[in-house]
């Protein structure tokens, strides 16, 4: 019996006996564990407490020692007025400064500027040009270039001019081509140039091997038509003058088709005319054997007329506007035209109609926006429809049809219709005008504006959200930060030279308007209260893409 045990024992070393627990084992003498266990686990503990101790102290560094980024605050509203100045219908919005919050850059015609610089301190007589940039959220200035009277236009957004990540500004002021740095103002580059250069420049890849886009403008020598390519990087002419054999060119768009090749659009009165941007390339640069990689579309090719070289793009009445219309994305973007007659879409590959509408008389460049959520943007037109009405119209981008239209009372100085996209994959329409009836003949008598808010949850809905006697230059709406805070922008004043007054410069918010706005009911369907439609208004977000 001893030696069954004692064998038991040897072969199970730390069985413990029926009924006894570990804990009695241990006090026999039994053993549970080895020592280097035991210091095991303190050193666990040890660090367990340590990584405790440093997390306090990354969470008290964080909080306290290194600075958060400081949020700016976004007034609700702003104004800046300028007195004895007039203003031009130029408005941009940027982000100037890099606080993520869009600024504006506009400019106005005066003796001093914002920050007290006269035109004598620049060299110029009085007046002069002032082009400014100022904070979205308060209105501050954030810089100021004094310029000769003579500016002709400007155009913002250009995207790595001079060599820049962020967009520049082009100016065309006193037979200079100028290229500004958006985010301080300093002159980036400047080309001398007799031309009359026209709007828009047009951004191209890469010519001159520098590893930056550059830009090509359209000038115009008594009746002909010259083309010039300068260098994005450093503004310096790539070649000569290229002369596409056109006279009378009213606007002009670079137009990419599916194959990736560039072609300018030139619209003519009664004609767009179509040529390969390898074509108008090879006649500035003649150099033999320039290793220039541009190509030509095969389809569009077939078109080419062998005698001028030139693709007619649309050859079926008089063109008042030439605009192309994105879809999802996708290349070639479509062309939407606008004649006498009609409104047009054609395939920005095929060169088919999609679509024709029939028109009285369109008053101002159509606008995008998104009425519903096929993904397709749809075109807004104003159409002038006789003793001092107009139809604003919505029409469907996919097939041209009616989505959305009202009549109202029309001004010559109300300016075009402006959207910015909501968080449901559709548009917030904004346009001016009047809803007749909706004003007494003494607001009438003082050309009063009103402006009017759409969305498609109310299509029976209006809200009046302001209204302006004041000459209106320049309005646009704007996602001020992304995916909050919409507002626009209005700039008011006298616009011809010889005239001087009041210009102002007013940011206003969204919300701020809609809480404040006037609900206008096209008809008597809509079953909710006014303050119901305000908070649903109220509600709505908006998104910087749809």
């Amino acid at each position: 019996m001893t030696d069954n045990k004692e064998q038991d024992t040897e072969i199970h070393p730390l069985k413990s006996e029926e009924g006894v627990s570990p804990a009695s084992l241990t006090k026999k003498g039994v053993c549970l564990g080895s020592s280097g266990l035991s210091h095991l686990s303190s050193w666990r503990t040890a660090a367990f407490f340590l990584s405790v101790f440093l997390c306090l102290i990354s969470i008290f560094a964080f909080s306290f020692i290194i600075p958060c980024p400081v949020r700016p605050v976004s007034q609700r509203t702003w104004i800046n007025t300028y007195g004895d100045s007039s203003t031009y219908t130029f408005l941009a919005v940027t982000d100037a400064n890099n606080d993520k919050v869009m600024d504006v850059i506009f400019a106005f015609r005066g003796s001093k500027g914002c920050l007290n610089v006269s035109c004598s301190d620049a060299g110029f007589s009085s007046p002069c040009s002032f082009l400014v940039a100022v904070t979205g959220t308060n209105g501050s200035v954030l810089w100021e270039r004094p310029l000769s009277q003579e500016l002709l236009w400007v155009q913002c957004g250009i995207e790595k001019l001079g060599g820049l990540e962020a967009p520049g500004c082009l100016l065309f002021h006193s037979q200079n081509l100028t290229a500004i740095d958006s985010r301080s103002g300093v002159t980036l580059w400047q080309n001398n140039n007799t031309l009359g250069l026209k709007q828009p420049a047009l951004k191209v890849p890469d010519l001159d091997g520098d590893e930056v886009g550059d830009v090509v403008l359209i000038g115009a020598a008594g009746d002909e038509t010259k083309v010039v390519i300068v260098s994005g990087r450093t503004g310096q002419q790539i070649g000569i003058d290229a002369d596409p054999g056109l006279s009378d060119v009213l606007g002009h768009v670079i137009h990419v088709t599916s194959s990736g090749s560039y072609y300018i659009l030139f619209k003519k009165d009664s004609a767009v005319y179509g040529y390969a941007l390898k074509n108008i390339v090879a006649m500035a640069i003649k150099t033999p054997g320039s290793n220039i990689k541009l190509q030509q579309d095969p389809k569009w090719e077939e078109m080419t007329n062998s005698t001028s070289g030139s693709v007619p793009v649309y050859n079926s009445g008089s063109v008042q506007h030439l605009l192309k219309m994105g879809n999802q994305g996708k290349t070639p973007e479509n062309l939407l035209l606008v004649t006498g007659h009609w409104v047009e879409l054609t395939d920005g590959q095929s060169l088919r109609s999609l679509w024709r509408v029939n028109i009285t008389k369109v008053i101002s460049e159509p606008v995008f926006g998104n009425f519903n959520k096929d993904g397709v943007p749809d075109v807004v037109i104003e159409d002038e429809i006789g003793n001092g009405t107009k139809k604003v119209v919505i029409l469907d981008g996919s097939s041209g049809a009616v989505l959305w239209e009202v009549d109202m009372v029309s001004s010559s100085t109300s300016p075009k219709t402006s959207t910015v996209n909501t968080t449901d994959y559709r548009s917030a329409f904004l346009f001016w005008g009047e809803i007749p009836g909706e004003a007494n003949a003494t607001v009438s008598l003082n050309q009063q504006h009103f402006l009017y808010l759409l969305h498609p949850s109310y299509p029976k809905i209006l809200l009046e959200l302001n209204n302006s006697t004041e000459s209106i230059a320049a309005f646009k709406a704007v996602l001020f930060e992304k995916s909050r805070h919409a507002g626009y922008m209005l700039l008011t004043g006298p616009t011809e030279q010889s005239e001087t007054g009041s210009v102002s410069l007013a940011k206003r918010k969204l919300k701020e308007d809609v809480a404040h706005s006037r609900v206008v009911r096209l008809s008597q369907e809509e079953g909710f209260s006014d303050q119901e439609i305000r908070d649903s208004f109220f509600r709505l977000r908006y998104s910087s893409s749809t």
